[in-house]
């Protein structure tokens, strides 16, 4: 089994109440890799600039990220600086520089096309659907998405989700998308609108899995300190899709479960900087915060 992902790899300046810190390895793609990299080999499809840091390339290759995908051409690695307010809820965008990602166009190599799981970062609906158009028939696409595509390119965003298994989205953007208030009537919208599954993110209150066999909640891991939230939900998907990818088929009880793996491994991400708690972290730590997961939800 292998996992392809396609997306952003960044360099971030994040600012906290408490500390700020420049440069930090960041993007969905990236965070997506480190957390599935747990479970089976990943292949990256991206693009850096020359000002990438050989350290980054390093912690990929430490963690068994393919990079035969990973363009490196001459510019700016993509840059997007944050400001977090003391409700880690909220946040506000102060940059975004595009450079290199501006013309990004993925190109799959051919040892990539077979990957038996895709993931879709929320990049471009039209890039999602140039990725879709070089695989060769994955047994699972899962794919993401943000608020700007849903605002601009909503047309393009629903081919996309019509050929996807699972489609991942915030709890806001599930309402701007559907215009349904109510997140169980937005996810039924959606299942009808072709994928097998709905996931919508919650951020710290957990996440909600919706499909034709009923609804399953988890609850977001309970932590006294949050540090940085950037990544979270790309962390997420990497848990989620990296279990699911150990498995022949998705049942419910095994995407369940799945949705527990990227719940816990999002919430070591969230206790420091950047990835930088997912670069030591092993199975066993996160194993362990599964079984905390079960004491918790069970009764």
């Amino acid at each position: 089994m292998s996992i392809l992902v396609v997306g952003s790899i960044a360099l971030d300046t994040i600012e906290t109440p408490t500390d700020r810190r420049e440069d930090v390895l960041g993007g969905s793609a990236t965070y997506f890799s480190l957390a599935a990299s747990h479970f089976n080999p990943v292949l990256l499809v991206g693009v850096v600039g020359t000002d990438f840091p050989e350290e980054g390339i390093q912690l990929f290759h430490s963690h068994d990220i393919d990079l035969a995908g990973l363009q490196q051409v001459d510019g700016k690695t993509f840059r997007w600086s944050g400001r977090y307010h003391a409700d880690v809820n909220v946040r506000d965008t102060l940059d975004t520089q595009l450079n290199v990602f501006e013309s990004f166009s993925p190109a799959i190599p051919v040892q990539y096309k077979s990957a038996s799981h895709l993931f879709l970062a929320n990049i471009h609906p039209a890039l999602q659907l140039e990725v879709l158009d070089q695989v060769t028939d994955p047994r699972v696409v899962i794919a993401d998405t943000m608020n700007l595509w849903i605002e601009s390119s909503s047309d393009q965003l629903r081919e996309v989700i019509e050929r996807t298994d699972i489609f991942l989205l915030s709890d806001s953007e599930a309402r701007q998308l559907t215009e349904e208030s109510n997140l169980l009537l937005a996810a039924r919208r959606l299942l009808s609108w072709g994928p097998e599954h709905v996931i919508i993110k919650k951020g710290e209150h957990g996440a909600m899995l919706v499909n034709d066999g009923g609804t399953f909640f988890a609850p977001g891991y309970p932590l006294e300190t949050v540090v940085d939230p950037t990544g979270a939900g790309d962390v997420f998907a990497g848990g989620l899709t990296g279990y699911l990818s150990r498995s022949d088929t998705v049942t419910d009880d095994r995407l369940r479960q799945a949705v527990i793996y990227g719940s816990a491994l999002a919430s070591y991400n969230v206790e420091d900087f950047g990835p930088e708690r997912l670069k030591d972290l092993t199975m066993d730590r996160v194993v362990e915060r599964v079984n905390h997961f079960k004491s918790f939800t069970t009764f």
